[in-house]
């Protein structure tokens, strides 16, 4: 019976094997998504191997798909119960609350990666399919959402159609690079106080580079992107509720049928 080094390859010979055949789009759609998250989050890089790639891009594909649909719904939604969606500043200027990704999406995606190296598949599906949602405002039944950390990733640049998020992303680059002792954290959204316009920490952001099918998502606390978003989905996009009741109220009415990622 083989033993040692020789089991270790027997062993994981075996596991992949197995994982080629476990048909991850299929089984992310009829319902078994943590399970198929599980599986590819624990191949690591090695999800982008040919024999996995596909799969797990699809499933990505889906994913953002998903959470597209639920960003609609909530704007939406919010819009009907008169919600502003505004900067977070004291002039409280109107914004766009969410904008699908622009004919320039590709080429952002590749001057990322050119820069950063290999990105998480799911930030390529989010960059192509989804775009950038900006959820800060104000609820007439509920003046302090943003206290909740309305959920806001801005990665495509899709919501500043005059200017170029990418000057943004080439400072905080470079400035990582003049000390790169640790792994560059991409901004994607302001921290949950700047969000209710008091000074705070530093922005949420992507751990990069990363080969893996998920990202590594920095907020209060890490975790995987996949997760933190299903959590602010539970939450009708605001996933820091104080307890009011009246917000409670607001956030059941949100959350009604949305997609689990």
């Amino acid at each position: 019976m083989p033993h040692g080094p020789l089991l270790q390859v027997i062993t994981c010979g075996t596991m992949i094997a197995m994982i080629k055949h476990l048909d991850w789009v299929n089984r992310y759609v009829a319902g078994e998504r943590e399970r198929v998250w599980h599986e590819m989050r624990q191949l690591g890089s090695r999800v982008r191997e040919p024999a996995f790639a596909p799969e797990a891009q699809a499933v990505c594909d889906e994913m953002a798909r998903r959470a597209r649909s639920n960003i609609e719904t909530l704007v939406a939604r919010l819009r009907e119960q008169g919600y502003r969606f505004h900067e977070n500043d004291d002039d409280q200027t109107p914004m766009d609350a969410y904008t699908p990704p622009g004919p320039k999406a590709e080429e952002h995606l590749y001057w990322l990666e050119q820069r950063l190296g290999p990105l998480p598949m799911v930030l390529s599906s989010w960059i192509r399919i989804v775009g950038d949602v900006w959820l800060v405002g104000t609820h007439p039944q509920w003046p302090s959402s943003a206290a909740a950390d309305p959920l806001v990733l801005e990665l495509a640049g899709s919501r500043y159609p005059d200017s170029d998020i990418r000057e943004y992303f080439a400072e905080e680059i470079e400035a990582w690079q003049e000390d790169q002792d640790e792994p560059f954290l991409l901004p994607v959204a302001p921290d949950h106080f700047h969000k209710d316009n008091v000074s705070g920490g530093g922005p949420y952001g992507i751990l990069l580079p990363d080969a893996s099918a998920d990202a590594h998502f920095v907020g209060e606390a890490g975790m995987p992107l996949v997760a933190y978003l299903n959590w602010a989905f539970q939450h009708g996009g605001f996933p820091r509720p104080t307890g009011d009741q009246a917000q409670w109220q607001v956030i059941h009415q949100l959350r009604k049928g949305l997609h689990r990622l």
